[in-house]
């Protein structure tokens, strides 16, 4: 139960610390051009298209979100409430990455000793970078509002298999030595990019490619910053509830043997 207790103690920890980080990055950079192609969105025609939120391609942070241009659709109204709706997002989306970042870690014999437990952590989190964020979005990049997008459904199935891919791929080169298995994480790498993403049925859009490709650069950057310190945070709490644990491991086993 102690166990228990201290790795969700520490993906809570990490994961606040780590979401709040990004919201306040976002507000820095992808906030100010979401703004901007808002702009761009509300003039050309809503006749018929869907896109995904931008604050959701935005976190991948962290979340992921499609919404419709009708007159019931529900968003958050503009200033605070769509700040702590970013803010949730962030910090739940990162509570839980963070939880798994942990179970991984434990599973492969945790973040190392205490004088390298920070480097192992920034490597789990680099790895999570790659994983979540940087493969899936060399087929499907973060995109702005008023930019078209492939159907929900297929777009979902080809992120997470690269996900999957990617994360399996990354195991098999840095944990095993054998050039058949090294030769397979290669294929697993590249095999969702040779299938290709879903496209969307058109490219047309008001959005300016200029807006666009500094967006999808200032999502790339933030998610890697992100990632890595969440990485390191986790590592650096979990060595030290470790130390805890250990030590109380250490007492219990003193007075049985008295």
């Amino acid at each position: 139960m102690s166990l228990f207790r201290n790795i969700v103690f520490t993906a809570v920890i990490a994961g606040l610390l780590s979401g709040l980080l990004m919201t306040v990055m976002q507000q820095f950079s992808t906030v100010p051009l979401i703004l901007q192609a808002e702009t761009y969105e509300h003039a050309a025609p809503a006749a018929g298209h869907s896109h995904e939120h931008a604050a959701a391609a935005d976190a991948t942070a962290p979340a992921a979100a499609e919404h419709h241009h009708d007159d019931e659709a529900w968003t958050p109204a503009d200033g605070i409430e769509r700040f702590a709706y970013t803010v949730a997002a962030n910090v739940l989306s990162a509570i839980g990455f963070a939880l798994v970042l942990v179970a991984v870690a434990e599973a492969l014999g945790g973040f190392g000793g205490a004088s390298s437990s920070w480097r192992s952590g920034l490597m789990f989190g680099i790895a999570g970078f790659l994983t979540v964020s940087l493969a899936p979005g060399l087929g499907l990049s973060p995109e702005l509002p008023g930019m078209p997008a492939a159907e929900l459904g297929p777009r979902q199935i080809w992120w997470g298999a690269t996900a999957l891919c990617t994360a399996v791929s990354l195991s098999l080169l840095a944990y095993t030595r054998s050039p058949l298995l090294a030769a397979l994480a290669v294929v697993l790498l590249v095999a969702p990019h040779l299938v290709g993403a879903p496209l969307p049925p058109t490219h047309d859009t008001e959005v300016p490619m200029a807006l666009e490709a500094r967006f999808v650069n200032a999502v790339f950057a933030t998610n890697l910053v992100f990632w890595a310190v969440l990485g390191t945070l986790t590592a650096l709490l979990r060595q030290r509830l470790r130390a805890g644990e250990e030590a109380a491991a250490g007492s219990a086993a003193g007075l049985a043997s008295r």
